[in-house]
């Protein structure tokens, strides 16, 4: 197309301003995602370019099987054509999963014509600065998740693409200061939380990195160069929400989450199962009074709570976490004992 110009039969599958193509000083005469000009902006407004995009993601479905799309820079495309998108999709298999690539609020997206889910790095973002920060106590904390639950609808928090950190960020780890402890508060958090949680490969095995590219690295295979400990945790947390749907979409709710403190208490509940789960995002331990009547039981290590005069007296070790569960007669849930060591937030 640069050769031909304006006589090329693609010259309208873009946002060419004027003729010749070229690139002055970096700048493209041309519409670019991020201004970058190796990534011209396709005109989905042109029907040949249109049918194009739109036969390639009917490709990758029916030949090759894929199980969805993940849409990046979505937020700069008509909401026109992801409409079409999606009944294409949804078409050749209603359950392919669309996920859009947005970093603000999203409900234009998410009304149930355009995609299933999207990033949600607003809560990233925050879960984040709550960790770090000190001077954000678990009141502020506790509004910030009100405000950002409040934006959609319950079906649409429920499969929101929750992520600690991703190829566009630096490693979760990293941005926690390297500490381990933090990384598994934030890891239990996120099982424990409404969503679907995401992993970023090697986060599990205590990956660190700084910024693309350092936080694209290579996965590191050899058990002894990882955290196992780290490792072990997220596998415990993983078994215990496969195995419990109130983790995936049960009801949430704030238990304690008081102005000047840190520690961040919240409940997740369905007919069949009623957990407690306690943060703990300081350099001091911290001991909890939980008016729980009930008989409660560590959900990961079987540790049984009694009650006395109608609380329950719970220890959280600094960057510490507890989840209980409202003890039964039901046999364990989980096929596999947790690693008892994988939940020691000093290691």
């Amino acid at each position: 197309m640069i050769e031909e110009g304006e006589h090329s039969e693609y010259a309208g599958w873009f946002h060419i301003h004027n003729f010749p193509v070229k690139v002055t000083g970096g700048k493209p005469n041309y519409d670019a995602f991020g201004f970058f000009a190796d990534m011209p902006k396709l005109n989905t407004t042109n029907p040949e370019a249109r049918k194009y995009l739109l036969d390639t993601a009917g490709y990758w479905l029916k030949e090759v099987g894929i199980d969805g799309w993940r849409l990046d820079v979505a937020n700069e495309i008509d909401h026109t054509f992801w409409r079409d998108f999606r009944k294409l999709v949804k078409d050749i298999n209603p359950e392919a999963f669309i996920i859009g690539e947005v970093w603000s609020d999203s409900m234009r997206w998410l009304n149930g014509d355009q995609f299933d889910s999207v990033m949600n790095y607003p809560l990233t973002s925050r879960l984040i600065e709550y960790l770090n920060n000190g001077d954000i106590d678990a009141g502020r904390f506790g509004g910030q998740l009100g405000n950002l639950l409040m934006r959609y609808p319950q079906q649409a928090n429920e499969v929101l693409f929750n992520l600690l950190a991703s190829h566009d960020t630096p490693r979760i780890l990293t941005q926690l200061g390297g500490d381990p402890r933090k990384l598994k508060l934030a890891t239990a958090f996120l099982f424990t939380f409404t969503g679907t949680p995401c992993i970023f490969y090697g986060d599990e095995i205590g990956l660190e990195g700084e910024g693309d590219p350092d936080c694209r690295k290579c996965m590191i295979w050899e058990e002894e160069r990882q955290n196992r400990d780290l490792f072990e945790s997220y596998q415990s947390l993983i078994r215990l929400r496969k195995a419990f749907p109130a983790l995936q979409t049960g009801r949430f709710r704030i238990l304690t989450a008081n102005p000047q403190e840190r520690v961040f208490v919240y409940e997740r509940v369905d007919e069949d199962a009623h957990f407690v789960i306690s943060l703990n995002p300081s350099e001091q331990p911290a001991t909890l009074r939980l008016p729980l009547e009930d008989r409660f039981q560590d959900a990961l290590n079987g540790e049984k709570l009694i009650p006395s005069e109608g609380q329950v007296v719970l220890d959280l070790a600094p960057y510490g976490y507890k989840i209980l569960i409202k003890a039964t007669d039901r046999p364990p849930a989980l096929s596999q004992p947790a690693p008892t060591r994988g939940y020691d937030p000093d290691k």
